[in-house]
């Protein structure tokens, strides 16, 4: 695994994936088909550290790749590739926004990503739900998709997502008992 790779992979993904760290997930699948480094389980693994972290997601979840890829300096390359690319184009957009903030097609493009966006995090929750509540990950056909589902899990789903939803209480509160219930289950 070459370093340079881990990082012009993440420069990649820091510079396409619009709408913030959930927007990397299609992208981290699709590094995950391409390389032996990373697998679809190790995203979701990732994903589930990474939020019950503080900090940015998409830079929380691209230090464990760069870990699990290249050490100690893949931890630091992968974050590193991840924001140079965002950083670059918030400099650049902050200068030509304070120019250009009123024109018309300035505006068009900004209300344009907004759905791409919106479009990105909605496919990477799913490809999440799919990973987290199916045997298979979610790749399996239509028909046979309900007979992988992990009903435990999907029970478990529906009761933080109604919890969550319901009473608005501190996230760390619904993670706690997440991992109680997984413990109590026996989730593996």
């Amino acid at each position: 695994m070459s370093l340079l790779l881990l990082y012009a992979e993440f420069l990649k993904i820091g510079l396409f994936s619009v709408g913030g760290g959930l927007a990397t997930l299609p992208f981290l699948y699709n590094m995950a088909a391409r390389y032996d480094w990373l697998s679809p389980a190790d995203i979701g693994n990732f994903l589930a550290i990474a939020q019950s972290s503080p900090g940015a997601i998409g830079v929380n979840v691209s230090a464990q790749v760069g870990f699990l890829a290249g050490g100690l300096p893949g931890a630091f390359l992968a974050p590193l590739g991840l924001v140079t690319a965002p950083i670059i184009a918030i400099l650049i957009t902050a200068r030509v926004l304070t120019a250009f903030k009123e024109n018309a097609v300035v505006r068009a493009v900004f209300n344009g990503l907004r759905p791409a966006a919106a479009g990105l995090i909605a496919a990477a929750g799913f490809g999440v739900i799919a990973l987290s509540l199916h045997a298979g990950g979610g790749t399996a056909a239509p028909g046979a998709w309900f007979a992988g589902l992990r009903w435990k899990e999907t029970a478990l789903f529906a009761a933080l997502f109604f919890l969550i939803w319901r009473f608005k209480k501190h996230p760390i509160l619904y993670i706690a008992l997440a991992g109680l219930a997984g413990a109590l289950l026996g989730l593996r």
